[in-house]
């Protein structure tokens, strides 16, 4: 199953970061999608696959 990735995207990971927050915000997309933690603006960029099997919730679909 392929999900639908929108720049602007607040996901729900599985696993907390470590500062504590859960909702990221996707502001790249490629081969690997590059997201932005909303507690600490720690930035990551993850391989697309490993970002699907990670990703747990929606929180607000983007643009």
């Amino acid at each position: 199953m392929v999900l639908e990735i929108k720049l602007g995207d607040v996901v729900r990971l599985r696993k907390k970061h470590p500062c504590g927050g859960d909702e990221w915000l996707v502001d790249r997309l490629g081969a690997d999608i590059g997201i932005k933690c909303l507690k600490c603006q720690h930035r990551v960029l993850i391989e697309r696959g490993v970002f699907e099997r990670r990703v747990k919730a929606f929180v607000n679909r983007g643009k």
